[in-house]
């Protein structure tokens, strides 16, 4: 059964999520009410245990895993077996109706669209929550897990964990520090490429170790398809939000936090023909920043290796076309541009900077991506992707696929989530659910 989320009450639902901005805002320091001893052990739970899981499971060895959750039989027995006394679970609302009572916190590393569901009742149950990105899987989900998580108090993190590096804060003060001068264009791209979902009819022998229908979660209803399941989903938006919902969260991160970003008010991308299955081989995104002295930033997003001629034109410190980086961002100031990826940085045109001083560190270096949180739920101590910042940048990430799929700008009202010029826009900020599968925080009844 799908219970749909109408226009009259999405309404209704934005006026009650902007009137919570206040709140909202009031967590972007990072605050969280600290759960016990900073030299206590955390009682974890994971929904999602293989591939990403698992990486996010062995970063967080130091504490107690007592809960284990997947849809896969084999990947949640190999996970398993790692750990003595841990419970497992298939479906992760029994997992919380079983031991809510015995888990502190909670790590969500599940298809993009079952983030929210799981997450919303973490939350809910005042369970700190460490998540994938993108955080949500639609632009209202965002809105409301950053309006839940401010009223919860608690310590959230999203997964990017690029941004703990060192690279992206000296990045960030240079670009403060006003090393190109005022910043008016960003550049960023990823050269590789999650694309053409397409379901095929035909009967399909469903695996004994998947339940299909908890692997679908709030999605609609439909036979096992096997080109899904472990990692093929990205291409599906029914599931996920190709290159652009896969990466963006990573790359964009970085002129997002140097610029200080907050809401786009227009939005634009284009690509081959439109599919309702999947997602294109390739896109280019534009937003217009409004900045809080008057001026505008263009920010522009690539993916699938169809960049734009500006980032082919120039090149690196090496002499190498940028767009052969594979990812990066270029910030465009009117006294020079910077090149980052995750690892390297380049003041250009080299000529112009010989003898250039960068400017002494003063943003401290981060204890780790995992640490923060940790340290966050014991001691209440700040993390630098809480969901508030985490759920502004998702918002824009996904507003980029909306305007795609959509097939025409939108002129972005975030206070009340509506893209003013575009109704048709407006289905893809937010989606259907499948009954016992809502987001806390949403109302979806008919």
């Amino acid at each position: 059964m799908i219970q749909k989320f109408s226009r009259r009450q999405f309404l209704n639902s934005s006026v009650q999520i902007s009137a919570g901005l206040a709140a909202v805002l009031y967590a972007g320091n990072g605050w969280a009410r600290p759960s016990r001893s900073p030299n206590e052990r955390l009682n974890l739970a994971a929904v999602g245990v293989a591939n990403k899981g698992k990486h996010n499971i062995d970063e967080l060895k130091g504490q107690d895993w007592v809960a284990f959750c997947d849809v896969d039989e084999n990947f949640l027995n190999s996970s398993a077996a790692e750990f003595s006394g841990v419970r497992k679970f298939r479906d992760f609302r029994k997992m919380f109706d079983e031991m809510s009572e015995s888990i502190d916190a909670v790590v969500v590393s599940t298809a993009d669209h079952t983030h929210a569901p799981v997450t919303s009742i973490a939350l809910d149950l005042g369970k700190h929550v460490y998540c994938e990105k993108p955080l949500t899987h639609t632009v209202a989900e965002a809105r409301a897990i950053s309006q839940l998580a401010a009223s919860k108090k608690v310590a959230t993190q999203m997964g990017i964990q690029i941004h703990a590096g060192d690279n992206y804060r000296r990045v960030v003060e240079l670009i403060q520090g006003g090393a190109i001068g005022k910043v008016n264009k960003v550049y960023t791209w990823c050269n590789k490429g999650w694309s053409d979902g397409r379901f095929q009819k035909g009967i399909h022998a469903q695996p004994q170790n998947l339940d299909w229908n908890l692997w679908l979660g709030p999605a609609m209803d439909r036979p096992y398809y096997p080109q899904i399941h472990p990692a093929d989903w990205r291409r599906f938006w029914d599931f996920g939000s190709g290159t652009f919902g896969d990466m963006a969260c990573h790359i964009m991160d970085l002129p997002y936090w140097a610029l200080n970003l907050q809401h786009p008010s227009r939005i634009r991308c284009e690509g081959p023909d439109r599919h309702p299955d999947g997602a294109p081989k390739w896109c280019r995104a534009q937003y217009e920043f409004p900045m809080s002295d008057g001026t505008k930033v263009d920010f522009h997003w690539a993916d699938g290796g169809e960049n734009f001629d500006f980032v082919k034109q120039t090149n690196d410190a090496d002499g190498k076309s940028l767009a052969e980086w594979g990812i990066g961002a270029l910030f465009v100031g009117d006294k020079g541009m910077l090149a980052a990826d995750y690892g390297r940085r380049h003041l250009l045109p080299t000529g112009q900077f010989e003898g250039f001083k960068a400017p002494e560190p003063t943003i401290e270096a981060s204890v780790g991506h995992w640490n923060e949180w940790v340290n966050a739920c014991k001691t209440g101590s700040p993390t630098s992707c809480n969901f508030d910042y985490a759920a502004r940048l998702t918002e824009t990430v996904l507003l980029g696929i909306v305007a795609y799929r959509s097939g025409s700008d939108i002129e972005w009202d975030a206070a009340n989530l509506i893209a003013k010029n575009n109704e048709r826009a407006q289905q893809f900020v937010s989606k259907e659910y499948r009954k016992g599968f809502e987001v806390v925080g949403l109302n979806t009844t008919v």
